[in-house]
């Protein structure tokens, strides 16, 4: 965004008072955003003690809503772990003169993809636990998301809560303030990801005001976060909301931020669990507690691929994917096996703002499309709808090699020939036998 929202970086890189430390460090380098250089701060609290493994606290657009002070009165007071505080700038390009020649913060924030997930994983926090503090403490940070939060406003707020969205196993808690889930870089789909997507454990707290619309063009940031609400409710996360008469400002988040830490971490250490969808799909669908599993007995599928992609299991309807995409085609097979009235059919899902990555499908015997993806298992009605997503583990490699339903499960096997299966209330389809039409929906 501008320098309209300077107000959110509220940076304090003076000598810091207090129980604790606040020390500044520049990051120079990142192969994900090349060219950058930032500023970060890390606050590490008087009771962290050299060698044991703190909790985490992430923040976006430097130090604010006087977070080190609070801190120090949360720890104090045990309403919150022991925590290490790591405040980020965005990333900026400058020439050899100093000047700056590309503001980054928009990229790096709005974005829908998992590139600043990816920084953050592989280079800003491996940065800070190589750092020693001038007492001899050497940094260390749990690596459990139920020990982790992360908070940013504005753009910091979607960024925020896409890092938790795109990686539940990096950060459970999640503080978004007058967060920009409006049509920037595709933050106002991402309610739509939240209603169709199997609940993730994360709890989140979301904050804005009616006068909130930084720029009408792109929308408005109150309704987009009420949105935003709503798909969380209904998606059965844990959830507070401050809902205010405020405009685009911190000072809100700042009020509230003690308040809002304390109900984040109410409960720790126990590990924040999935709530229960309202999807009518995905519902059904799941097994409370089921996930994917390792299952070295897969080895081949055994529903072979041959011209298409997949077909219906009465022989009548085939799909195919053609790259370059969002759409999967289907077309009508008659009893000789000829194929006609081909169309665009089901619509695909994509975080990334580039064509889907698409790999093997297989149906259901309800007549539901399984396809493969590079952001999980997105599950298309007999109208070629998208209307659940299953999410995929971190070490689940793409792309997915094959995929089959038998035995009330999904197996897959993976880029590197490794097999996992999930049990889930499904029937794999019986040849010959047409499913129970849906209607036309």
């Amino acid at each position: 965004m501008t320098k309209h929202l300077l107000w959110v970086c509220l940076l304090t890189a003076l000598p810091s008072a207090g129980k604790h430390i606040l020390l500044e460090r520049t990051l120079d380098k990142s192969d994900f955003f090349p060219g950058t250089e930032r500023k970060y701060w890390v606050y590490v609290p008087e009771q962290y003690k050299d060698g044991d493994t703190a909790c985490l606290y992430m923040a976006f657009d430097g130090v604010s809503c006087n977070a080190p002070q609070v801190f120090d009165e949360l720890i104090a007071e045990g309403k919150m772990p022991v925590t290490v505080g790591v405040f980020t700038e965005p990333g900026k390009v400058r020439n050899s003169r100093r000047e700056i020649l590309r503001y980054n913060r928009s990229n790096e924030y709005d974005m829908t993809d998992d590139r600043l997930a990816l920084f953050l994983e592989k280079e800003l926090l491996p940065a800070v636990e190589a750092i020693t503090t001038p007492d001899g403490r050497r940094i260390r940070l749990s690596h459990k998301a139920s020990d982790r939060a992360i908070y940013g406003a504005s753009s910091g707020g979607i960024a925020s809560f896409n890092i938790a969205w795109q990686r539940p196993d990096m950060f459970s808690r999640i503080f978004s303030a007058v967060g920009t889930f409006v049509s920037f870089r595709g933050g106002n789909d991402m309610q739509a990801f939240v209603r169709k997507t199997e609940p993730l454990p994360l709890r989140i707290f979301l904050q804005d005001g009616t006068k909130d619309a930084w720029n009408p063009l792109f929308g408005s940031w109150y309704e987009a976060n009420r949105m935003l609400e709503s798909a969380l409710q209904f998606a059965g996360y844990e959830l507070k909301c401050d809902w205010g008469d405020s405009g685009h400002s911190g000072a809100r988040a700042a009020e509230i931020f003690k308040d809002v830490m304390t109900w984040l971490w109410e409960g720790w250490p126990a590990a924040v669990k999935p709530g229960i969808t309202s999807n009518n799909l995905l519902e059904p669908l799941l097994i409370p507690d089921e996930t994917w599993q390792h299952d070295d007995a897969v080895r081949k599928n055994p529903n072979k691929r041959n011209k298409y992609d997949a077909i219906y299991p009465d022989g009548t309807l085939a799909v195919r994917h053609k790259d370059g995409t969002n759409c999967l085609w289907q077309y009508i097979i008659d009893e000789n096996g000829k194929e006609s009235y081909g169309q665009r059919f089901y619509w695909l899902h994509t975080m990334d703002n580039t064509p889907a990555k698409v790999g093997p499908m297989a149906f259901d015997a309800n007549g539901n499309l399984f396809v493969t993806t590079s952001i999980g298992i997105q599950i298309c009605d007999q109208n070629g709808r998208v209307r659940g997503i299953l999410r995929w583990l971190k070490d689940i490699a793409w792309p997915v090699k094959t995929i089959w339903i038998e035995n009330g499960a999904i197996r897959i096997t993976d880029a590197r020939n490794k097999g996992f299966v999930r049990k889930m209330n499904i029937q794999q389809p019986q040849k010959g036998v047409r499913p129970k039409s849906q209607g036309q929906g």
